[in-house]
């Protein structure tokens, strides 16, 4: 019989208190109000995401090209765009953990709204107006990285803290994202370099469309001004206050963050 005793209204308000600090931030979701699936997992994500605010954006990854992708869908205050080559400063007493990633963005200059007849990869990438280059910065709603179960972390959107988009190209169906190099730079040292793609999910045309048919229907589709990243390209680094991170991809952007 289906389990009808899960409360995602109530799995969610123990995270939302937590990320506001009105309580202090548990190891993991107490058992009865733990995720057990996707299904459960996207019904807490979506509550969390509603009291935070405006969607502004979306990241998206999955383990092989193979793999069934995930999502998390990203609010007004954690999307941060450079308006100029100048770096996006960023106070890191706002962060439990600083986990930093080199992504690929793409910007949504369409709507794609959920609908019955899925959309196809070309309907797709004629929606996206720009790749940039980005830096998610990974954080937790908990006490300690990375000892919850899958479910529980994407409930918590996936572990996002805060995604940074920078410099790109408008002309997308020249970006070749497989051939791509990818760097991610501490302090001025190299902490990740990739001569090609390094992200495990394989194209990102795959995860883009995967999100516009399926991932973003509980939360009514994509929206133009939407930005999606499409998960990491150099895995993850975790960085401590002061850090100014560089994120550089060859032939195509940057992105910049000071971690105040």
């Amino acid at each position: 019989m289906p389990d009808t005793a899960f409360d995602p209204f109530a799995s969610a308000a123990v995270i939302t208190m937590a990320r506001q600090g009105r309580t202090p931030r548990p190891l993991d979701l107490p058992a009865a109000l733990r995720p057990r699936d996707a299904t459960q997992a996207y019904a807490v994500q979506d509550i969390v995401v509603r009291e935070r605010g405006e969607i502004a954006g979306w990241k998206v990854g999955a383990a092989s090209p193979q793999a069934q992708p995930t999502r998390a869908a990203l609010t007004r205050d954690s999307v941060f765009v450079a308006q100029t080559v100048q770096a996006v400063h960023l106070s890191a007493a706002g962060f439990a953990v600083m986990g930093v990633e080199a992504e690929l963005v793409y910007e949504l200059g369409a709507d794609l709204p959920a609908r019955s007849t899925p959309y196809s990869a070309a309907e797709v990438l004629a929606a996206m107006t720009s790749v940039r280059a980005a830096i998610e910065v990974c954080d937790t709603r908990f006490a300690a990285w990375g000892l919850q179960g899958e479910w529980s972390r994407l409930a918590d959107q996936a572990c996002h803290g805060a995604l940074i988009v920078g410099a790109g190209v408008a002309d997308v169906a020249a970006v070749q994202p497989l051939a791509q190099a990818v760097s991610v730079s501490v302090n001025g040292m190299v902490a990740v370099q990739h001569a090609t793609w390094g992200n495990a999910a394989g194209d990102p045309l795959g995860l883009l469309v995967w999100l516009a048919n399926e991932g973003a229907r509980s939360l009514g589709g994509l929206c133009a001004g939407q930005w999606v990243t499409t998960g990491s390209c150099t895995g993850t680094v975790l960085v401590a206050p002061g850090a100014v991170v560089v994120a550089e991809f060859p032939g195509l952007g940057r992105a910049e963050v000071h971690l105040v």
